[in-house]
């Protein structure tokens, strides 16, 4: 779990969800039907009730002596902490992550001049600092208090104001979470209680659909999605690390998504724009899962996107734009291997590993050390790089616009004078094209094929539980990018070593390059995992050449379980003890999340 998060850029409708959530002043013009007051109050009493009573227990932390009774009281707070999340995530979404964030420093660059460091607090703090031997009471007693006097703000500034399709993204959200992050133990380092707390997350679902009923006009829609979501509950009545997570999310997470979209054209509901998750959202594992817009840069244009497409598939393999006339971007994203080239690196002009392009749209920052916000704003990087195109992007445009094709393709699908910007569009456009969701895994899930073995599904299990794989790489896309709200994408301080012996820890210092900042020093950006059969060699610096000795270095624990000093590693365990047949089982996994299409000529 990378919990050094980079803030991305703002977009117009993340500004507009806090205001419609909070003023109560937006949309006013907008079709859909107001959510009746008592369902709101409602929804607001029980969450403010939640919120109290988990200060109470919070507070109960700092007057009672013996640990076992603190861990007590701890475990009531965090119930009712999780009993209000679903409301508390989706209406404050940054104090929740503040209170639910994990015992790491929280690192925040905005720029040179303002950058931010702050010593974590909240539930997981705790959780971890009272399972220390011995437990340092005055620490406890601190974060307790720093924890408690956030929710009591919390509290005395609760207003909800909630339309019909909030109830429906708040409903939908929770949903995701729970498959995405709830039952991985993304949130529960030290009690392992994932699971029971996703049940309490569902109670919550259910008192809001019980406050809904009157939207409903089918009853058997309403006593489905309550059906829907008491099995899922008795489902979670499990141990940790044997549940069977491929069946939770093909037997109950997507019928239940199917069930909210459903609800959703039951009431009428009418969404005034897209999140992140697709308004029509039935799996977790399609190309219609994510709304892709949401990934563009803000100046992006949809208005013939095909054609658009198919010239930035033109450029991309284009060799003339750079400046010898040797280098497109196909040369180093060769197809055939997701779009990676095969190497250590390129050439040894170049310090890292060449990374695979396919679903690198589903991210919010972009190279590996995170320093650029856009698809569009990473093509600048390769164009000016001396060791890459080595142009400028004046000199793009000179070339693109000296070939008659390209400058009548370019004045006819672009009615506007950004030519620098509009051939990074198109560029991009295609990169965005590279998200396929059509693995053996994805058929499977989505109940198009039945040949995913026993062994892979017991790979997926154990990425998404034991082994916590999925608390870096999180589902859809295995990448770093968080969901439900897909706004934060994560770095990871690992520990990778410079050779494959695993004796001394690799220089490259990352992240750190950029800002100086200490706390990133081996910070790197969490890549996806799908296609990874594909683009060996692993790692930054492409030091391991087979997926098995990945898997080994994790389960040593990354760079500090193989001796490294390393102050601020990020991997969320310490050694995962996982049998050969269990790192093998991972690897056949993984294997099984490569494309089948065209993309990368698989067949």
């Amino acid at each position: 779990m990378n919990y050094i998060l980079q803030n991305v850029r703002a977009k117009a409708y993340t500004f507009g969800i806090c205001l419609l959530l909070l003023s109560g002043l937006a949309c006013k013009s907008e079709t859909s039907s107001e959510t009746p007051k008592a369902t709101e109050n409602g929804i607001e009493q029980i969450y403010l009730n939640n919120i109290k009573q988990s200060i109470v227990n919070l507070d109960a932390i700092n007057t009672v002596e013996n640990t076992n009774d603190k861990i007590d009281s701890y475990k009531k707070a965090r119930q009712y902490f999780k009993l209000a999340e679903p409301i508390l995530a989706y209406v404050d979404q940054n104090n929740y992550k503040s209170i639910n964030a994990p015992n790491i420093l929280q690192v925040h660059e905005d720029s040179p001049t303002d950058i931010k460091i702050r010593n974590p607090f909240g539930f997981q703090v705790i959780e971890e600092l009272l399972h220390e031997t011995p437990i340092d009471r005055s620490k406890i007693a601190e974060i307790v208090n720093i924890t408690s006097s956030r929710l009591k703000l919390i509290e005395q500034n609760t207003h909800i104001n909630l339309k019909d399709y909030h109830v429906i993204w708040l409903l939908r959200n929770q949903i995701v979470r729970i498959a995405t992050t709830g039952i991985t133990g993304f949130d529960s380092p030290v009690l392992g209680q994932s699971l029971k707390e996703s049940q309490f997350t569902y109670e919550t679902l259910e008192a809001i659909l019980k406050l809904s009923e009157s939207k409903f006009t089918s009853e058997i829609l309403y006593k489905s999605l309550l059906c829907a979501i008491e099995k899922a509950k008795t489902a979670l009545n499990a141990d940790f690390d044997t549940f069977d997570r491929y069946a939770f999310i093909k037997n109950h997470i997507h019928p239940q998504l199917k069930l909210l979209v459903d609800a959703q054209n039951d009431w009428q509901v009418s969404f005034p724009f897209n999140l992140a998750l697709s308004n029509e959202l039935t799996s977790l594992f399609t190309e219609e899962t994510l709304n892709m817009d949401f990934f563009t840069d803000y100046k992006s244009d949809t208005t013939n996107l095909a054609n658009k497409v198919a010239f930035g598939k033109q450029l991309f393999n284009d060799k003339t734009l750079s400046k010898d006339r040797n280098m497109a971007c196909a040369t180093c994203h060769i197809k055939e291997k997701a779009f990676t080239d095969g190497r250590v690196t390129f050439d040894k002009r170049q310090k890292r590993n060449t990374p695979t392009l396919t679903y690198a749209s589903n991210q919010q920052l972009y190279f590996t050390d995170a320093r650029v916000g856009s698809l569009e704003g990473q093509i600048v990087g390769v164009v000016n790089n001396h060791d890459e195109f080595n142009m400028s992007m004046d000199s793009i445009i000179t070339r693109v616009k000296s070939d008659k094709h390209y400058k009548y393709v370019l004045d006819t699908l672009y009615h506007n004078k950004r030519e620098d910007f509009n051939i990074r569009h198109a560029i991009a456009s295609y990169i965005r094209t590279l998200n396929t969701f059509d693995s053996k895994f994805d058929k499977n899930i989505n109940n198009l094929e039945n040949t995913l073995t026993a062994e892979e599904k017991r790979g997926f299990n154990l990425f998404m539980g034991k082994a916590a794989c999925a608390t870096c790489h999180f589902p859809p896309m295995f990448n770093g990018t968080v969901p439900p709200n897909f706004t934060d994408t994560e770095l990871e301080i690992i520990g990778v070593p410079e050779t494959s012996e695993n004796k001394t820890l690799d220089d490259d210092l990352g992240r750190y390059d950029i800002f100086k900042t200490k706390e990133r020093i081996g910070a790197f950006k969490t890549p996806t995992v799908r296609n990874i059969e594909l683009t060996a060699p692993y790692m930054h610096n492409g030091v391991y050449n087979t997926l098995e000795e990945v898997v080994n270095f994790y389960n040593e624990g990354g760079g500090v379980g193989l001796g490294f000093n390393l102050e601020h590693q990020t991997l969320p365990f310490d050694q995962l003890d996982l049998t050969e047949d269990e790192q093998h089982a991972i690897v056949l996994f993984m294997k099984s999340l490569t494309d089948y299409t065209e993309t990368n000529l698989n067949l």
